[in-house]
């Protein structure tokens, strides 16, 4: 579906958990800070909104989107935390680099979450250019990092429901 008028953090067709029962670790990307810093800004208010307590939410900042994996372990292996949630946002240009970094962030949160047996959220803007970043970073698109949050609490919820047979 095209996205190019439509608000994508838009969740009035369900219904979110409330985020209260459970601890959150929130990792960001400094690099491209324009785009990664409403990101964390509209996570962390949407945890807020749905009920976690400031004191429940771990952020921490790692240089890059490639750094986000470690980021992720690192909090898992110290923290006890229901759900991370992973920040950044890598622009195309005109190498490969892009798609290394995109390949190797997406496999790495993946392999995070199934290492620890917990939510490690993806939200991680991949976009060809600036714009089209800020767009979803709290522009005419929605905040991704909004979506991600809603996702780790949708997750968490999930993670924590007893296994049925």
């Amino acid at each position: 579906m095209a996205s190019h008028h439509k608000n994508l953090s838009d969740f009035a067709h369900i219904e979110v958990a409330s985020a209260a029962p459970y601890r959150f670790g929130i990792v960001v990307s400094q690099w491209n800070a324009e785009v990664t810093r409403p990101l964390l800004e509209g996570a962390y208010a949407a945890l807020i909104k749905h009920g976690a307590s400031e004191e429940h939410i771990q952020v921490v900042q790692v240089p890059g989107s490639y750094e986000l994996t470690g980021g992720a372990d690192i909090l898992f292996r110290n923290k006890q935390l229901d759900a991370v949630i992973c920040l950044g946002c890598v622009i195309q240009g005109e190498t490969k680099h892009f798609d290394f970094i995109c390949s190797a962030v997406a496999h790495g949160i993946t392999h995070v979450g199934l290492k620890h047996n917990k939510p490690a959220i993806f939200g991680v803007l991949t976009t060809d250019t600036l714009q089209q970043a800020l767009d979803r970073a709290g522009g005419k698109h929605g905040n991704k990092g909004e979506e991600a949050a809603v996702t780790a609490i949708q997750m968490a919820q999930l993670s924590a429901q007893p296994n049925q047979q």
